[in-house]
């Protein structure tokens, strides 16, 4: 399951920085071409995003660090977690606001909807990411949680056996 992990990473990554970039236009149309500030919700997508990213950073590179003592299962699970109920709650709190805007026509309306589906995309990526964590918990305890850490130890000893092969 740990191999199936980092490109799940990627696309979260990826949909959160699509996010930042629609959230940023339909904010900046707001600040630039009406007198009201933009919208909290708005407001709300780039810290979730910015937070996503953050979190990705954290989930892929502490196990790496140190030997893994930098990263913790509850950590990733709370971490995880975290990232989950933002986008949710981004995602219903955008959906909402769409639904009570009277006239949606022009370039910044589709870039509205566009940021609530790319909100479901990643959503579903971080729901799915919380299951296989926990499914893993749940199979081995804490330590099956920890899979970055193993692979990493694999890696390192396929690295040492092909060496001594190629001494040999």
């Amino acid at each position: 399951m740990a191999g199936i992990l980092l490109p799940l990473r990627i696309a979260q990554s990826l949909f959160a920085i699509i996010i930042l970039g629609l959230s940023g236009y339909v904010a900046s149309w707001y600040n630039e071409e009406t007198s009201t500030p933009s919208p909290a919700r708005i407001n709300f997508l780039f810290f979730a995003a910015v937070f996503s990213l953050l979190s990705i950073l954290y989930l892929e590179l502490s196990p790496r660090v140190g030997g893994g003592r930098a990263s913790h299962p509850y950590a990733n699970l709370a971490v995880e977690f975290l990232n989950t109920i933002f986008f949710f709650s981004g995602f219903v709190a955008l959906a909402a606001f769409l639904a009570k805007v009277p006239i949606c026509v022009g370039p910044v309306c589709g870039c509205a909807r566009a940021d609530a589906v790319f909100l479901s995309f990643v959503l579903v990526l971080w729901l799915g990411t919380n299951a296989i964590h926990v499914y893993e918990w749940l199979k081995g305890g804490l330590s099956a949680a920890q899979t970055d850490r193993k692979a990493t130890a694999v890696m390192k000893e396929t690295a040492a056996q092909v060496r001594a092969q190629q001494e040999a």
